[in-house]
């Protein structure tokens, strides 16, 4: 490109955006960058770690207003639609989930669909990539479409890099915190794995690490904590496996944003966060889907005084992707109604039970979409208090078959399968209550005020997935942390403290 300015122009340009004087390890980040983005190389990728309180969100945003400045493409991309809000919040500028933005679907003969990677054309573009450590290996795609039926599923991570780097002079950078918990089944956040990467998608790759909590971040209880579980986690990752990972010690005092908090005192203090911060800005994480549920029937009963078992008002996380109920919808850019969006119900229209599951269609929001209409949708009720994440396999399969039965009058089977397929109670959205949720669901989201549930805990459970549960679950704070019921041992002393 003509003109274009060298590494120590954008190098320059990047600590002019920059609210403050960089710490070091930002101000190795910045050199890197500006040697990155002007690399003649092929394929290259750029892999960021950030701790909490390090500064990623401050740094990806003067990159991307030095991007914008410059005329470069950026786009902005991550694993969740919370995930995907946030970061468009400090970045100012649209970001999308990796879903949404990379896959193009279209239907397939027997009534199913089938995903393809979405073309790019744009030269030189630069795509950055929030919460890398929550990207797995499966995209979650299902291929034939049917509920209960056969289907394989795509390698999102493959994925993401054929659409990121298709056009001349792309690059990616993956920014996230490996300190979190890994993807759902994986040791390790593979998104972040950077010589695999390099050796698996023939990248030129670099990688930089920000470790430095920025002092003006040094008065947050919720930060000084989270480094310490951070080192924490460090010292465990090397421990032999018969040693005890080190128990976390926190420090409330003299902290305004971080209390320790009783089952006692538990239903003031959220009728208290829920009239301050609104129910929207409030959650519990806790460390199952059993837990999440029985915190979001209380919240419910006691603190939002809801009777029925799904109200208008009520708020809903979709824990398995649906492409039914906005496939003829152009009011959204997408059909997909995608695992961890944040759905609002505004009217329940109807309740019925049909095949020994109940179900209810009702008039819905997506937090994600706040200026696009309502739609209507059926929603499978018995979802919402199951202990796993979503109606277990076989019950969905069992569906499948008994929806297919009542079509056997259309005679073939493929078009009794594309029937079943395309029939209100199969493709019926599975939700749960948003106000708890597992430490897995809140990744990639942050919440003004959060409650952090420590549950059945001995000390032999306490290992690194243990800490790196707890360090993403604190993490999620904005403005202030409860610890509920965390037990004395975990507690520094006053003279510690």
């Amino acid at each position: 490109m003509p003109n274009s300015p060298t590494s120590e122009e954008i190098e320059d340009r990047l600590r002019a955006a920059f609210p403050h004087a960089p710490t070091a390890s930002q101000d190795a980040l910045l050199h890197a960058l500006g040697r990155f983005l002007v690399s003649p190389q092929p394929r290259c990728c750029l892999v960021v770690r950030g701790y909490a309180g390090t500064g990623k969100t401050t740094t990806m945003a003067a990159l991307v207003q030095v991007l914008r400045d410059l005329r470069r493409p950026v786009e902005l991309l991550a694993p969740t639609g919370r995930a995907a809000q946030v970061m468009g919040r400090y970045a100012g500028l649209q970001a999308s989930t990796i879903h949404r933005r990379i896959y193009l679907r279209k239907a397939t003969p027997d009534g199913g669909t089938s995903a393809s990677i979405a073309p790019y054309t744009r030269k030189g573009a630069v795509f950055i990539v929030d919460e890398a450590s929550m990207i797995g290996r499966d995209s979650g795609l299902r291929q034939s479409g049917a509920a209960g039926a056969g289907f394989r599923y795509r390698d999102l991570l493959s994925d993401l890099f054929e659409f990121c780097l298709q056009a001349p002079g792309s690059r990616i950078i993956l920014v996230g915190d490996d300190a979190q918990l890994p993807p759902v089944g994986s040791a390790i956040s593979p998104a972040l794995d950077g010589p695999r990467l390099a050796r698996e998608f023939d990248l030129t790759l670099a990688e930089r690490t920000l470790d430095d909590v920025v002092r003006q971040e040094l008065d947050s209880g919720v930060l000084a904590n989270a480094h310490a579980l951070r080192q924490n986690i460090a010292l465990a990752k090397d421990l032999p496996d018969t040693v005890d990972a080190p128990l976390p010690q926190f420090t409330t005092a003299p902290y305004p944003d971080l209390h320790i908090v009783t089952g006692n005192d538990l239903a003031e203090l959220l009728d208290d966060l829920h009239h301050r911060h609104g129910e929207q800005d409030v959650v519990v994480i806790t460390r199952s889907n059993r837990r999440a549920n029985d915190f979001n029937e209380q919240i419910r009963r006691r603190i939002l005084w809801r009777e029925e078992e799904l109200d208008a008002g009520d708020r809903l996380m979709v824990v398995r992707n649906n492409y039914h109920w906005l496939k003829d919808n152009d009011a959204y850019p997408t059909d997909l109604i995608a695992n961890g969006d944040t759905l609002v119900v505004l009217k329940i229209v109807r309740r019925f039970e049909r095949y020994g599951l109940r179900y209810a269609v009702a008039d819905l929001q997506m937090e994600d979409f706040p200026n696009a209409p309502s739609f209507e949708a059926t929603v499978m009720l018995d979802a919402l208090h199951v202990d796993g994440p979503s109606l277990p396999g076989a019950r969905m399969k069992t569906l499948f078959e008994d929806v297919m039965l009542d079509h056997a009058h259309l005679g073939s089977k493929r078009k009794i399968a594309e029937a079943a397929k395309q029939d209100p109670c199969t493709q019926a959205l599975q939700v749960k209550f948003a106000y708890a949720v597992t430490a897995h669901k809140s990744q990639g989201g942050q919440w003004p005020a959060i409650v952090v549930d420590q549950g059945y805990l001995t000390e032999e459970m306490v290992d690194l997935e243990w800490l790196r549960w707890l360090y993403t679950a604190l993490t999620r704070a904005q403005e202030e942390a409860h610890l509920l019921n965390f037990h004395p041992r975990f507690l520094a002393s006053p003279n510690d403290e």
